[in-house]
């Protein structure tokens, strides 16, 4: 009957003033959103000169001042050398305080722990990922085809002839021209010869090199072969995308289209509504079972649950299903909040061991989409699963909310910030609904004093967007995150 049926994948590019965000689609699900704020852009991939605080030989780490409000950490296996044992290195021979070291992070702030660092400098491109002065080539595991793999060994490793740097060759290099290769490389090795520049340049802590923002991102790590649209609602954030995409990847600015529609792009697919649902810890099953998903810094655990879903067969069946169903459904739910450290599900107890392999290879699956590493473990006979998954950014729940101040953190809000963000898309989405005249914002006072202060500009220019004068009204009695936008 022929393989499966190909993914069709759709990007969505939602922009304001001071916020862009970014949706995948996959067969019309929400499968992942980036968010990237203009008071606080990802700190990932950034590059430093950074000076050593502190050496810690009983933890093999460092503490590394790079400029953040906390000391960055580093630890001796991400350090980069070859003058020391491999097996048994010891930091205090590598470091002391005082030392200057070009840093690259790793992993973002968390709650309170600093970034995480690694001298393994990367400069990713389109199809490869340049690994200065550290040789080797590697081909990504997607690309299976061992005749492939030997192609774009051979070819990556001709361009890197008599360079002390090795390269990964990603999984969008599948099936590329040497000519297409060739481009990628100039790029990052330009980009790592401006690296040393700055370094060379600027004595002391500094930031010498920042990724790419997030709508050129998008083009340079999402877009692959079943992306069959990238819409974009900005006219300017288009010519952008499509300068980038001309220059380095011509073969995909066809599909990198202008959203005209006439309402918000977001609300034509429902996103924003996929995105206040992945902020509960509470997901509904089609069969009437249900997860409860709860993350806190040392782990995330999601409870499975049978709720109103009796079967139609004996409990065993009926639990299997349910499992079944939860590990799908799971999968996709820890990639859109992107869950990341150590994972603790606790689906209904299977009596069955071919129940509980028929549960973990349905988990494993699923998670085989996912372009996060992860690993499982066995059901164990009480319907427990371990499992990792790479946690490299912030999740959703802590880019948005902020800790509940009435249940002193056990749970959380939507931040002040998402707030105003929030009202800016209302105020946009409605201005042509409503009587013509002046806007009135009612909100809490946390959000009313952030909109007068860090987001007066987009204020401002809302107000010009709209052509409408718009009052702030401030009300200490309402729920930190109920607001509305009315008409005076």
């Amino acid at each position: 009957m022929g393989g499966p049926v190909a993914m069709k994948a759709e990007i969505l590019i939602n922009v304001t003033s001071r916020e862009l965000r970014a949706a995948v689609l996959e067969d019309g699900l929400l499968q992942d959103v980036f968010v990237e704020r203009l008071v606080h852009t990802g700190l990932l991939g950034n590059i430093y000169k950074g000076r050593v605080i502190r050496v810690l030989p009983g933890m093999q780490a460092a503490f590394v001042d790079i400029g953040l409000e906390r000391t960055a950490f580093l630890h001796v296996a991400d350090i980069q050398t070859a003058s020391v044992d491999i097996q048994k290195p010891d930091i205090s021979k590598l470091l002391r305080e005082g030392d200057e070291l070009l840093v690259q992070i790793v992993k973002e702030p968390l709650g309170s722990k600093g970034a995480r660092l690694s001298t393994f400098i990367t400069i990713p491109s389109r199809y490869l990922v340049l690994l200065p002065n550290c040789p080797g080539v590697g081909i990504s595991s997607r690309i299976e085809d061992e005749a492939e793999r030997e192609r774009l060994k051979s070819v990556a490793e001709q361009l890197l002839i008599d360079q002390p740097h090795g390269c990964i060759v990603r999984t969008a290099a599948k099936d590329c021209s040497v000519q297409m290769l060739q481009m990628d490389m100039q790029f990052v090795q330009k980009l790592w010869a401006l690296v040393e520049q700055n370094a060379v340049a600027q004595s002391g802590i500094h930031k010498l090199h920042t990724d790419l923002p997030l709508a050129i991102r998008v083009i340079r790590d999402l877009v692959h072969q079943q992306v069959e649209r990238v819409w974009v609602d900005s006219q300017d954030c288009l010519e952008v995308m499509l300068n980038f995409a001309y220059e380095f990847m011509p073969a995909l600015a066809d599909r990198i289209e202008l959203y005209e529609g006439t309402g918000p792009i977001f609300d034509k697919y429902a996103v924003d509504e996929e995105i206040n649902l992945a902020l509960r810890p509470k997901v509904e099953l089609n069969s009437g079972g249900y997860l409860i998903i709860e993350q806190t810094e040392a782990m995330t655990t999601i409870d499975v649950n049978t709720g109103a879903y009796t079967g139609q067969s004996n409990q065993g069946e009926t639990i299997l299903h349910t499992n079944l169903e939860a590990a799908t459904l799971l999968a996709r739910q820890l990639r859109l909040r992107n869950l990341g450290g150590i994972i603790i599900i606790d689906f209904i107890d299977m009596q069955a061991e071919s129940h509980r392999l028929q549960v973990r290879e349905a988990l494993e699956a699923a998670l085989a989409q996912d372009p996060a590493r992860n690993q499982v473990s066995h059901v164990s006979s009480l319907g427990l699963v371990e499992m990792t998954r790479k946690r490299t950014r912030k999740s959703l729940e802590h880019i948005l909310c902020d800790a509940c101040p009435a249940c002193d953190g056990r749970g959380h809000i939507k931040s002040p910030e998402t707030l105003c963000y929030e009202i800016f898309r209302q105020v946009l989405r409605l201005h042509n609904q409503l009587p013509a005249g002046e806007l009135a914002i009612l909100a809490h006072d946390d959000v009313i004093e952030r909109l007068l202060d860090e987001e007066s500009d987009g204020l401002s220019d809302l107000e010009k967007q709209t052509g409408r004068s718009i009052q702030l009204q401030a009300h200490s009695m309402s729920a930190p995150d109920d607001f509305d936008v009315v008409a005076m």
